[in-house]
């Protein structure tokens, strides 16, 4: 219907979302009031890693990652501070944790009632997806069935206390990161629904439980493929809507909608050319937006330089207006689904939800999703190697990458501050004031709150309340993770790196043939050991290092993520190896390195060469050649063959002489 003042009815906008946070919680919290004063309508944080995955800013594990890729909140007074000047109550805040999210949860929550707030108003989502924390990012703490329990636990909380608030945001967007399909990605985030759903029915009343199953949410990437990321939604849509009527009973339609955000794909960034990269961003963003059946609720956008470091307030600015560009511009939201009965797309859709069924009925027989991550894992892997193999043999077009490659000098990547660095004093501001804080505290109240936690926690009731009452008593995320783990244990996930090569034979033989020389010099399979030091738990590019080298007859060690530059150097001792390879994200590659050459040094293990892969700047890479790292390999070296023959060439002795 038009109106002749106002022109057509609109559909209202989805949230306007930027996935941010930095350094400290009060740097933050000024980049969260100058976006929202931009017209950001939403809040989505990004913690610090040793946040996520339970350490105290002060932790040997913690050093060089605080503050790198989110903020780090040690306790009560951090989220205060994140949030000063910031009214929670009419705030929606979408918080990206998932080990700690009952603990950040606890402290938004005693936040908020220091604000005043009525806590049964509180709108927003904790991710608290540990499922595929196992399967594809890492920052799990416990055991997935301690794990699945919080996850529930947070939920019944919500039911009774936080109505308004999405207690569990099931996130297959670091699936499509890992390299999974998207008929995987449909069918591993349905599961991983289904297991919470199942153990939560054995804690609401059952009067209760559809609008729980309604509560749960879901956040998704959306990939350069448009079309058939279109057509992954409203399968998503189906299937989801086929699942809560078939296996839960679901009748209200509004319990069985498909509610998700999304960031779109940052996998697909690239560092060659970066400003295609706006044009990629556009493009993810249409894949779920067109389709007025399976449009998104929230949308998070990166920036066109996250292939190169921390993007700038003003690189934030610019996938926001793209945003509001594509809402209030244009006529979007004046018309019905575009997409309706239109053949191709109900052909694909109907393919993709087929692949996916297939696959949930197979996790259903291993028990579900908690008993098939190993399984789940094993495909990701399998599957991120074979679009990578898509990319170096040409096959997978990547403008600027592997096609198109000759370009002029892009002048938004040129200048003094075309990157934005994190404070270096920030880590040091933030140990300081947490240790002002842990001296300032009652101590005694903290203890018998952390026990309370404790018991809590092994006696099976809801952890909620005792958290709560720990962050109100002045406990930090460290003393909270380290609760967690005495009473449910630590857990390392598998790797999806099998010992066995794969059939993968294509391009191999070369390397092959020159792995099997240097070997016969060596007198041994060359030995080759993979680590991921800090707490960076993206491990993709580490698994398809070391799936590669296995498959070029590589002797390889892999033990998976988080591990100190001790743990690796006492790896490369025991295993005899002639290199080592060190995968890290985060941006903490200074100080790693600093300590892993070292304690290398100490051992009498220097000459072992070191190769690192990561989001290095090249400043940073001169510095860690000059500190002895034989390789830096950044995202813009995607050629895993030309790799394995740089690290024969490392390994290579001296030729024989001639007799």
């Amino acid at each position: 219907m038009t109106d002749a003042a106002t022109g057509p009815a609109k559909d209202k906008p989805w949230l306007f979302r930027t996935y941010a946070g930095h350094s400290t919680a009060k740097a933050s919290n000024a980049l969260y009031r100058t976006n929202l004063s931009k017209g950001q309508t939403g809040l989505s944080v990004a913690f610090d890693l040793p946040t996520q995955t339970g350490y105290d800013s002060d932790h040997e594990l913690a050093r060089g990652e605080v503050g790198k890729v989110g903020v780090p909140v040690c306790h009560l007074g951090d989220m205060r501070m994140l949030f000063d000047q910031i009214p929670l109550e009419q705030m929606n805040t979408s918080m990206t944790i998932n080990a700690t999210a009952p603990w950040l949860l606890a402290l938004y929550i005693a936040a908020a009632e220091e604000q005043g707030a009525d806590i049964s108003r509180l709108n927003g989502t904790v991710q608290n997806d540990l499922i595929k924390e196992y399967l594809s990012r890492g920052t799990y703490i416990c055991p997935p069935e301690p794990s699945l329990r919080m996850i529930t636990d947070v939920a019944a909380y919500t039911r009774q206390h936080l109505p308004k608030w999405n207690p569990m945001n099931v996130c297959s967007y670091h699936l499509q990161e890992a390299g999974a399909t998207p008929q995987q990605e449909l069918a591993f985030a349905l599961a991983t629904a289904c297991a919470v759903l199942d153990d939560l029915k054995t804690k609401v009343p059952a009067e209760h439980f559809p609008q729980m199953v309604g509560r749960i949410s879901f956040f998704v990437n959306a990939g350069i493929r448009f079309v058939t990321e279109l057509c992954k939604m409203r399968a998503f849509v189906d299937l989801w809507d086929e699942i809560c009527r078939t296996r839960y009973g679901i009748e209200d339609p509004k319990y069985r909608r498909f509610r998700y955000g999304v960031q779109v794909n940052s996998l697909g960034l690239t560092e060659q050319q970066p400003e295609n990269n706006v044009y990629r961003i556009l493009i993810e963003a249409l894949a779920v937006t067109l389709s007025k059946k399976a449009r998104c609720r929230a949308l998070q956008l990166p920036a066109w330089n996250e292939a190169l470091g921390l993007p700038r307030p003003w690189d934030q600015q610019w996938s926001l207006r793209l945003q509001q560009v594509l809402a209030f511009e244009t006529d979007l939201l004046e018309f019905d689904d575009l997409f309706d009965n239109n053949p191709a797309i109900d052909r694909k859709v109907a393919e993709l939800m087929a692949g996916a069924r297939e696959e949930l009925a197979r996790i259903d027989d291993m028990g579900g999703a908690v008993r098939a991550i190993e399984y789940m894992k094993s495909r990701l892997v399998e599957a991120n190697a074979e679009r990578i193999s898509g990319i170096e043999t040409g096959a997978t077009v990547v403008v600027g990458v592997n096609k198109f490659t000759t370009t002029e000098p892009s002048p938004l990547t040129t200048g003094e501050d075309a990157i934005m660095v994190c404070d270096p004093l920030a880590e040091a501001d933030q140990i300081a004031r947490l240790r002002a804080w842990r001296a300032a505290r009652d101590e005694a109240g903290v203890r018998q709150a952390l026990a309370d936690l404790r018991e809590a926690a092994r006696a099976g009731v809801n952890v909620m309340p005792a958290s709560i009452a720990a962050a109100k008593a002045g406990a930090t995320t460290g003393e909270w993770g380290e609760t967690v783990r005495a009473a449910f244990g630590q857990y390392r996930g598998p790797t999806g790196v099998s010992r066995a090569p794969s059939n993968r034979t294509e391009g191999l033989e070369p390397v092959r043939d020159a792995v099997d020389a240097v070997s016969a010099k060596l007198g041994r399979k060359l030995k080759f050991v993979v680590g991921k030091p800090g707490l960076d738990g993206h491990s993709n590019g580490a698994e398809q290092i070391a799936a590669r080298a296995r498959d070029c007859g590589m002797d390889i060690h892999y033990e998976g993520i988080r591990l100190t530059p001790a743990e690796i150097v006492a790896a490369v001792r025991d295993e005899d190896a002639h290199v080592v390879g060190l995968s890290i994200l985060s941006g903490s590659h200074m100080p790693l390195m600093e300590e892993l050459m070292r304690l290398l040094r100490a051992e009498g293990l220097e000459h072992v060469p070191v190769i690192v892969g990561g989001i290095i700047p090249e400043d940073d890479a001169d510095r860690l050649r000059a500190m002895g790292i034989a390789q830096v390999y950044t995202p813009k070296d995607f050629q895993l063959n030309r790799i394995m023959m740089d690290i024969v060439a490392l390994v290579d002795p001296a030729p024989i002489a001639a007799q």
